[in-house]
């Protein structure tokens, strides 16, 4: 059996957390290590436990989830993150593009089958 991808999840909403949470340890192939509720609690995160997969949430309070997922590539280049957002990519700062992020998806998008592609990527 593979080794299961492990996963931090990174939203100030706990609802959408609790929600990323169980659908992704519904799918398989992956491990929940973490949540945070900002883009500092998930560099806090990252010193201390590395994550092979972040999901991240473009606008938190503070500091933005491109400007975390930046910073998280920087010092863990093999770390793969996915911005999540409700807001259209056309609609966000243009920084989301260049942040090193692997991706983009709508929160209202992610499902088994986005999961499986992602696990399967890996």
């Amino acid at each position: 059996m593979s080794v299961p991808i492990q996963v931090l999840i990174v939203d100030d909403q706990p609802q959408f957390r609790r929600a990323a949470a169980r659908l992704i340890s519904a799918v398989g192939g992956f491990e929940i290590i973490g949540e945070a509720d900002s883009g500092e609690e998930a560099l806090s995160f990252m010193a201390m436990r590395r994550a092979d997969l972040v999901l991240m949430d473009v606008r938190m309070p503070g500091m933005s989830g491109a400007e975390a997922t930046r910073r998280i590539r920087a010092n863990h280049p093999a770390t793969r993150v996915v911005l999540v957002s409700v807001t259209d990519p056309a609609e966000l700062a243009p920084d989301i593009d260049t942040c090193g992020a692997e991706r983009f998806i709508k929160k209202d998008q992610i499902d088994a089958g986005t999961l499986e592609l992602l696990r399967q990527s890996t």
